[in-house]
C-alpha cells in the first residue's frame, strides 16, 4: 500500500517534534499535527514557564541576603504585568524555534486537531485524512480538577502564565510537585498562600526525609500549609453573606452562614473571589484557588478505541517497552502513556520508537534510575531509591547531613539543607542520592551519572571534595546515621 507518510506524529510537544525530526533525518517522510501550540506543555505551559516564575520569585530573598553583604539596595516591588509580557515574548520565541526545527527537518505541519480513522489514516479537523505507514501518539496530559461542585470556580496550572494580576491571596489545592512549585513561586512574588493537601505530607512518593525539611522550609518561608486538609465547599464570595471572624485564621477567612448560590458561572468569568470551606472547619476568601490535583492524558475524542487501540484505566495509552501500542502500526510516547512523566523522558522514548522503527535497532526505553528535580524554595533533586523503597528490598545504611548552608546562614537565615544517600549494606552500591537545596537540580545531574553507573559508597568515598560547597558533604559522610 503507497501511504502518503511514512509517519504521521500527533502533538507537537517535545518528544513528538524530536520524534518527527528524527525520523525525517533517518529519510522518513514525516508530517505532524498540533492543535495548540509548537513546543507543548514543558515549552509553552509548564517547566519553562515555571522555571522563569521561579527565578523571578527568588530575587525577593536576594535583596534582603544582598543587605547582609554589604549591598545597599532596596527590596523594590515586582511587576507582574511587565514580567508577563516579557515571558510570553519568550514563549513565542521558543515556538517558532520549534517551528523553524520542524521545517528544517522537511516536516509537514497541521496546525489542527488529529484524530484516528483506522489504523493507517488519521483525519484532521478540517475534514482531510492522511495516510501513514506509522502513527506516532505524543498528545501529553492536561491538568484534571477535582470534579467538586463549582471546582469551575478555580484555575489549573495552564492558566497561571494568563493572569490579569497576581492575586492578593490565593489558595493551592493539591500536595504534588506541581502545587509545591506554584506555592512557593506565588509566596516568593509576594502572595499570600494558603496550601491544603489531604495527605499526611507533601510530594507523596518521594523520600521521606527529604519531604519533612522541604514542608518546613516551605513554612519557614510564609506558605501557610494545611496538611490533612481538603476543601468539602467553594462558591462565589458574592453570592454568600460573609462575616469576618474574631481571630481570623491563616487565610484571613470569613466565618459567616452561607447563603444560597445564585450563579456561580458568571462569577467565575468575572474572576471575583471565592469562598471556600474546608474539612478542618475553616472558612476563607480567595482572590484565586489554583487546583494542582493530578494530570490525565489527552485521549479523549481521539478515535483510539476505533482504531483498536488499548486505552487504560486513567485514560492513558497502553504500550509495551518499545512503545508499541495493541495494534502494529500505532505507537505512543511521553505523558500520554502515563509512564514516567518527565520531558526529557518523552524525548527519550521519541528517539529509542525511531531506532526502533526507522533504523531498524530494536531500542526498548530505559525508564530506570532517571535523576529529577522539583523546583520548591530550597530544590529538591533525586535520583533512585527512596530510604523507604529501598529498605523494603534489602537492608541498607543510610547516609545523610542537615545544615545551614554558609550564604544563607551569614545572612541571617535559617534555612537548612539535606544531603542523604541510601547505601545497600552488601554491595555499597549507591542505590539513591537525595539533595535539599539551592540549585540541587544542578547537583543531582551530575549525582545521577555516579548512580546510573553503579557507584558505590567507596567510589563516593575516594572522590576529593570540592571546598567549601554544599555539595561536598555528599562525598565527606564516612558514617551511617542509620541501618534499616
Amino acid at each position: 500500500m503507497d501511504f502518503d507518510y511514512d509517519l504521521f506524529v500527533i502533538g507537537g510537544g517535545s518528544g513528538g517534534v524530536r520524534a518527527a525530526r528524527v525520523a525525517a533525518a533517518a529519510g522518513a517522510r514525516v508530517a505532524l499535527a498540533e492543535e495548540s501550540r509548537m513546543g507543548g506543555t514543558c515549552v509553552i505551559r509548564g517547566c519553562v514557564p515555571k522555571k522563569l516564575m521561579v527565578f523571578a520569585s527568588s530575587y525577593r530573598e536576594g535583596f534582603a541576603d544582598a543587605r547582609a553583604y554589604g549591598w545597599d539596595v532596596a527590596d523594590g516591588s515586582f511587576d507582574w504585568a511587565r514580567f508577563r509580557t516579557h515571558l510570553h515574548k519568550e514563549l513565542d520565541r521558543l515556538e517558532s524555534v520549534y517551528r523553524e526545527l520542524l521545517s528544517g527537518s522537511g516536516v509537514a505541519t497541521f496546525d489542527q486537531r488529529a484524530m484516528l480513522d483506522d489504523p493507517h489514516t488519521v483525519r484532521l479537523a478540517d475534514g482531510s485524512t492522511h495516510s501513514a505507514k506509522h502513527i506516532l501518539i505524543a498528545t501529553g496530559g492536561r491538568p484534571e480538577r477535582p470534579g467538586m461542585t463549582n471546582d469551575h470556580l478555580g484555575i489549573v496550572s495552564d492558566d497561571i502564565f494568563d493572569l490579569e494580576e497576581l492575586p492578593r491571596r490565593m489558595l493551592i489545592v493539591g500536595g504534588g510537585y506541581i502545587a509545591c512549585e506554584f506555592a512557593c513561586i506565588m509566596n516568593g512574588l509576594g502572595v499570600e498562600v494558603t496550601q491544603y493537601y489531604r495527605g499526611a505530607q507533601i510530594l507523596r512518593g518521594f523520600d521521606g526525609e527529604a519531604r519533612g525539611l522541604i514542608s518546613d522550609m516551605m513554612e519557614e518561608k510564609g506558605v501557610n500549609l494545611h496538611l490533612g486538609t481538603n476543601i468539602v465547599d467553594m462558591a462565589p464570595e458574592s453570592a454568600r453573606h460573609v462575616g469576618v471572624p474574631d481571630g481570623g485564621n491563616a487565610s484571613d477567612a470569613a466565618m459567616g452562614a452561607p447563603t444560597e448560590v445564585k450563579s456561580p458561572a458568571s462569577e467565575a468569568a468575572r474572576g471575583g473571589p471565592v469562598w471556600v470551606k474546608a474539612s478542618n472547619g475553616q472558612e476563607g476568601v480567595y482572590d484565586a484557588v489554583l487546583f494542582a490535583t493530578g494530570r490525565r492524558p489527552n485521549t479523549d475524542g481521539m478515535g483510539l478505541e476505533k482504531a483498536g487501540v488499548e486505552v487504560g484505566r486513567r485514560g492513558q495509552v497502553v504500550v509495551d517497552e518499545y512503545s508499541q501500542t495493541s495494534v502494529p502500526s500505532i505507537y505512543a510516547i511521553g505523558d500520554v502513556t502515563n509512564r514516567v512523566n518527565l520531558t526529557p523522558v518523552a524525548i527519550r522514548e521519541g528517539m529509542a520508537f525511531v531506532e526502533t522503527v526507522f533504523n531498524g535497532n530494536p531500542t526498548p526505553v530505559d525508564h530506570d534510575l532517571i535523576p529529577s528535580a522539583v523546583f520548591t524554595q530550597p530544590e529538591f533533586g533525586t535520583v533512585g531509591l527512596s530510604e523507604e523503597e529501598a529498605r523494603e528490598q534489602e537492608p541498607v545504611d543510610i547516609y545523610c547531613t542537615s545544615f545551614r548552608p554558609m550564604q544563607s546562614a551569614f545572612a541571617g537565615r535559617q534555612d537548612r539543607v539535606l544531603m542523604k544517600l541510601v547505601v545497600a549494606k552488601e554491595s555499597q552500591k549507591v542505590l539513591g542520592c537525595h539533595i535539599v537545596a539551592p540549585q540541587a537540580g544542578e547537583m543531582i545531574q551530575l549525582a545521577g551519572i555516579a548512580v546510573k553507573m553503579g557507584a558505590t559508597k567507596q567510589d563516593f568515598d575516594r572522590t576529593v571534595a570540592v571546598h567549601p560547597t554544599m555539595s561536598e558533604e555528599l562525598v565527606t559522610m564516612k558514617t551511617p546515621v542509620r541501618s534499616a
